[in-house]
């Protein structure tokens, strides 16, 4: 039986081993800047764009190597702009990314997980389970497919898609580095956000890191019981040590974290409830983001009305929190994470 060789994504090979290849074709020396420049700054996705290099050299690296990205099975787009996208990577795993532009920039959200572990009731992404981390280039990739297809720099990214991020540390800070590195993408480290349901461990390794990425948690309740069931797989990083975690990352970096909170009917949007939000952050440095649930198919969970989150963006900012009622984007597509895929599973099996 003739055994299938995979190709290497020539991405992936580290400056001197592109020395090495260049070397063994027979090249000069500076065929390598040429080539690293393309890869990891003008980020090309094919041989045949690197139009400064000899065919003959481009001919022996589409023998050797590949471009590996990932093959774009659904897109959807909203009214507002915003484009969702189903991307699938060599193995058949899949994952949703979404586009997300504004007057002249335009913000990316991407998945650092296929599936996610933690459960979260609200998630449409929980419902499968967690499949794989993905590698920092399988991050980078769904930052560069957006760019491409909108055809536009992407000035923001925020680790707010599938999975979560924490368990997947040391990817997502590669994956980071490459997009704030200012030989390729350039993306601000302030513009750089990660969003972790609670990992404190996480928490902790982030706050001693040396660039300025943002922090965001995804907090949901205030009150150990109800964040208990709704976000089950960080029950073990109770409230007050997940508080004490965050205030820690306040007082290295003397950066503002962001609490997520999606605003849940009858569930975390009642008086004790925003009581507890507001005792949660009152004093401390933070920013709180309102979000009304989007709608999961089939789920009991729904979204509630405006005039709570109107109610508890003014209780947050009468205790001097400062506080924004998030825009949800893309309402008119499937939009909560995990939905895309969930669908698009479901079809294939009908």
């Amino acid at each position: 039986m003739e055994q299938i060789v995979r190709k290497r994504d020539i991405r992936d090979l580290t400056y001197a081993e592109l020395a090495e290849v260049v070397s063994s074709c027979g090249q000069p020396a500076f065929r390598t800047k040429q080539l690293h420049e393309w890869i990891s700054i003008k980020n090309v996705c094919s041989f045949d764009e690197m139009t400064n290099l000899p065919k003959t050299l481009r001919a022996a690296f589409e023998e050797e190597y590949c471009f590996n990205t990932p093959k774009e099975i659904v897109k959807q787009v909203s009214r507002d702009g915003s484009r969702k996208y189903l991307l699938e990577f060599s193995d058949g795993v899949s994952v949703e990314t979404v586009g997300m532009p504004t007057r002249n920039k335009l913000s990316v959200c991407v998945s650092t997980q296929a599936g996610c572990g933690m459960g979260c009731a609200f998630c449409a992404t929980g419902l499968s389970g967690l499949t794989r981390s993905l590698t920092a280039r399988e991050i980078v990739d769904q930052v560069l497919h957006v760019s491409l297809d909108f055809g536009e720099r992407v000035t923001s990214v925020v680790f707010m898609g599938q999975g979560e991020p924490f368990n997947n540390f040391d990817n997502v800070l590669e994956a980071l580095r490459t997009l704030n590195d200012p030989e390729g993408f350039a993306i601000g480290a302030r513009h750089l956000t990660v969003s972790t349901s609670g990992i404190i461990p996480g928490i902790r390794r982030f706050a001693d890191l040396p660039e300025q990425f943002t922090l965001a948690i995804s907090l949901h309740s205030a009150i150990q019981a109800t964040r208990n069931q709704l976000m089950p797989g960080v029950k073990k990083f109770t409230l007050p040590r997940l508080h004490e975690a965050i205030q820690l990352y306040v007082e290295k970096t003397g950066r503002r974290p962001t609490y997520e909170y999606a605003m849940i009917d009858g569930i975390n949007d009642n008086n004790p409830e925003m009581n507890a939000l507001v005792e949660f952050c009152e004093g401390t440095l933070c920013h709180v983001n309102l979000i009304q649930l989007n709608n999961i198919e089939n789920s009991p969970l729904k979204p509630s009305p405006i005039s709570k989150v109107e109610e508890l963006q003014r209780r947050l900012s009468k205790h001097g929190v400062e506080t924004t009622i998030r825009n949800s984007r893309g309402g008119d597509i499937d939009a909560a994470c995990g939905q895309l895929k969930q669908r698009r599973f479901k079809s294939n099996e009908s």
